[in-house]
């Protein structure tokens, strides 16, 4: 990846339906498929697409972000935001979406969750077998209780 791209997460009602629909919208295959999960990496729009399964909130956006090519453009958009005043949380080494992210988090009016996310993948296969925790993602700065996105 060269440039950021937005990104756009969606609950869906049935995965598989929503993966042939948005392959065939996009003119692409999946980057990333687990069960009830699935990413595309499109690149003419640049959009990073992911696919909740969640029949309860289907039809509705789970939540939103940007993702950027490399960890120090993380770092730059956490100072530019700090510099305009932004309320944000920074978390690195975060197992999200079936992926190892360093990312941000900031505090916005009138979007899902409460918060954008500026992040960068470190590791798009991690092992993810053994204890880890939660992700941050799914819990913070959200209040306890609200929605996840993962």
């Amino acid at each position: 990846m060269c440039a950021t791209r937005v990104q756009l997460a969606l609950n869906v009602e049935d995965i598989d339906a929503a993966t042939a629909f948005y392959s065939r919208l996009f003119g692409v295959a999946p980057h990333k498929e687990r069960p009830g999960y699935a990413n595309f990496a499109v690149e003419d729009p640049p959009l990073k697409l992911v696919l909740f399964e969640n029949a309860a909130e289907a039809g509705t956006l789970n939540h939103l972000g940007i993702e950027a090519p490399s960890v120090e453009d993380v770092t730059a958009a956490l100072e530019r935001f700090r510099a305009a005043g932004l309320d944000t949380r920074s978390i690195t080494d975060d197992l999200c979406c079936h992926a190892v992210q360093d990312k941000v988090f900031v505090n916005a009016p009138d979007v899902p969750l409460g918060w954008w996310e500026y992040y960068s993948v470190t590791d798009d296969d991690p092992d993810e077998s053994a204890d880890q925790p939660p992700s941050d993602c799914c819990t913070a700065p959200a209040e306890a209780g609200a929605s996840s996105c993962c």
